[in-house]
């Protein structure tokens, strides 16, 4: 009999940890391969998950039957897990099914040496002890695979550098910045592309991995024109691709606090968001947003190459946008650069756009596009998904800024929601998880975020737990009432409150959106 019972609970274990599995290695990717990432979030479901273990062991040792309900759980969670759907689907590269692979034989051996020494009930321990642990078993997965990984990587890396050498005629730009960088490099794209022919990194490719592979699959002998995104989660992230890309022309977008867990100052922040401009030659051209407190506060500011300062409100503008007008088809506004006075129409809206939109006119007036062909361009720019997109559904008015999480960028989201023009009696709704990975700053962050929310909407959704308390006392601070505040555990039941809240004509503000790492 007990062999029976061992081969069940050995087939729903099986079945169990696979979808376990895929779920920790989705994780670990969603963390940038980063162990040192992986391991906060990997620690908390560990203890979790604990007080089950326990109480299944306890059955374990007395009765073989309770192993059979242990099976049945387990059977019912590999079920539960396989159809849960997860906001970020986990991409099958090439390195998560080697590490896939090495992760399962791990435990498939600790699994067979349990069975042989101590029996078939150790065999039950061993099992149920990797479900909890298994998520540190990744980080075991991928110490074993790191060498394999690092050598694969350092070949792509110079893979793609001897297909950049071949390229010397080609220009290269560089893109980051706390946020703004994305919409950037896109509408950047649009302007550049009615005179040369135009790469961008596509998506969030804004890692060195991103931008290698775009460089191995994407350039062609025909490109004229390469546009990198930069990305940064720590001290050097920018320098790493610079040192691969060689950019002439950069722009930094914005400087705000985010990643403070790994960056710990906004100085650490400012100097390696710089790090794009510290890599341009002498005859090189630095863009900077001059409207961002992180970049006018920066004392570091390197002179290693000209730099020119865009915004709306600064001092000592070499681009400014004035005249701004906001309409129902979009906004007009004044591009404003050594006394040339250009208007400008665009379907985008908010202060955000505009901004970027001058960072684009500026690297374009430096690449000879003219007047006309930017015009043109910037008439036809579309709005990019989920960075302040605004849409019609439903009689509804939906501002999406679920990409962006960095408090800068979601008081702009906060003005262009409280500017615009509705019916009288419209509700103005923000649905927002908050922020995350500031680091101690990030209580008071959210809680300031209650605040500029209760100044510019009339109801709030909270949505999860993490930053529940300190945007809920933000927000009743700035004079919202408590009954138009609602907690929802999740995305889901925050879209049940919008059915039963909104009505045609009212607008919604979607701020953030957590990965499933953050619950």
């Amino acid at each position: 009999m007990i062999k029976v019972v061992t081969i069940v609970f050995a087939i729903c274990f099986l079945l169990c940890w696979l979808a376990v599995l895929r779920y920790d290695i989705q994780m670990f990717q969603q963390n940038s391969y980063k162990p040192e990432r992986y391991k906060d979030w990997a620690k908390e479901q560990v203890l979790g998950h604990l007080r089950w273990l326990l109480l299944l062991l306890c059955g374990l040792v007395w009765n073989k039957y309770l192993a059979l309900a242990a099976a049945a759980i387990m059977l019912y969670y590999a079920y539960w897990e396989y159809k849960t759907k997860y906001k970020i689907k986990i991409v099958y590269t090439a390195r998560v099914i080697r590490l896939y692979v090495t992760t399962m034989v791990i435990g498939i051996l600790l699994l067979l040496a349990f069975y042989w020494l101590f029996g078939p009930y150790a065999f039950f321990y061993a099992a149920l002890l990797i479900l909890v642990l298994g998520k540190l078993m990744v980080l075991l997965g991928n110490l074993v695979n790191s060498p394999l990984e690092k050598a694969i990587s350092k070949w792509y890396y110079k893979d793609a550098a001897r297909k950049l050498a071949k390229c010397p005629d080609l220009v290269i730009i560089g893109i980051t910045g706390s946020y703004g960088k994305t919409s950037t490099k896109n509408y950047l794209y649009r302007i550049l592309s009615e005179k040369y022919n135009t790469l961008i990194t596509p998506g969030n490719f804004n890692t060195t991995l991103g931008v290698v592979r775009t460089i191995r699959e994407k350039l062609q002998p025909f490109h004229q024109v390469f546009i990198v995104e930069m990305g940064a989660k720590q001290p050097g992230d920018i320098k790493e691709i610079c040192d691969l890309v060689h950019p002439t022309i950069g722009i930094v977008t914005s400087v705000g606090e985010m990643h403070l867990e790994t960056f710990k100052t906004l100085e650490n922040i400012q100097d390696t968001k710089f790090e794009l401009i510290r890599s341009l030659p002498q005859d090189g051209l630095g863009v900077i947003n001059a409207d961002s407190p992180g970049i006018a506060s920066y004392k570091n500011m390197p002179s290693n190459c000209p730099l020119l300062r865009y915004g709306v409100t600064s001092g000592l503008l070499n681009y400014r946008a004035d005249e701004i007008k906001y309409t129902p088809s979009g906004t007009d506004f004044t591009i404003v650069h050594d006394g040339v006075r250009s208007r400008v129409h665009t379907s985008l809206m908010g202060e955000c756009n505009v901004l970027n939109i001058l960072a684009g006119a500026a690297v374009a007036d430096r690449l000879g596009v003219s007047e006309a062909q930017q015009k043109t361009a910037i008439a036809k720019l579309q709005q990019v998904e989920h960075r302040l997109f605004v849409s019609q559904k439903g009689g509804l008015t939906i501002l999406d800024d679920a990409y962006n999480s960095n408090p800068e960028g979601a008081r702009m989201a906060l003005d262009v929601l409280r500017g615009l023009n509705l019916a009288e009696g419209a509700t103005r709704i923000v649905v927002t998880p908050g922020f995350v990975e500031l680091g101690k700053k990030q209580e008071e962050a959210c809680r300031e975020f209650g605040r500029r929310i209760a100044a510019a909407a009339d109801k709030l959704i909270i949505v999860n737990k993490l930053n529940k308390n300190a945007i809920y006392k933000g927000a009743v601070e700035g004079g919202m009432s408590k009954n138009d505040i609602i907690c929802a555990q999740d995305l889901a039941e925050a879209a049940a409150e919008i059915r039963r809240l909104a009505v045609a004509g009212d607008a919604i503000l979607y701020e953030n959106d957590l990965p499933d790492t953050f619950k």
